[in-house]
């Protein structure tokens, strides 16, 4: 009779990770649609568990120390469809639906809106709406 395989609980997915010394993992997030990179922020494994519990991004904050509900303040929030992650086993790939269009905090649809362009950084993407606009002279997410 053969063994039957160990029974996988719901944090095994998360001991597969390789957290840095501080606990956390990169996450980008891309456009799940038309595969641009949105943004670039850290998790945390309570912040990684919960983002697979409810399909919406939510990140810890390095500065506050707390976790981040991206779109807490600006509305903008992520849905989550897929979550990967690399061979190495140290950067997570968020797939997502970016509602408003807008991911920075700058009021642009990408954080990555500036190029190297004859060793100066030009922004190149417009921003779409005012960041006052958006979170009201409040700090951003």
């Amino acid at each position: 009779m053969q063994d039957s395989p160990p029974k996988v609980t719901t944090t095994d997915w998360l001991d597969a990770i390789r957290w840095n010394p501080d606990g956390l993992i990169p996450a980008i997030a891309q456009d799940a649609a038309t595969g641009d990179i949105l943004m670039m922020a850290w998790m945390n494994r309570e912040s990684l568990a919960l983002t697979a519990q409810e399909q919406q991004a939510i990140y810890w904050s390095r500065s506050r120390g707390k976790l981040w509900r991206k779109g807490e303040t600006s509305g903008h929030e992520q849905r989550v469809l897929e979550i990967r992650l690399d061979c190495d086993e140290d950067v997570i790939l968020l797939k997502v639906e970016q509602r408003g269009g807008i991911a920075c905090h700058t009021g642009r649809r990408s954080c990555f809106y500036r190029v190297l362009d004859d060793g100066q950084w030009v922004a190149r993407d417009p921003v779409l709406k005012d960041p006052d606009t958006i979170y009201g002279g409040h700090s951003h997410e």
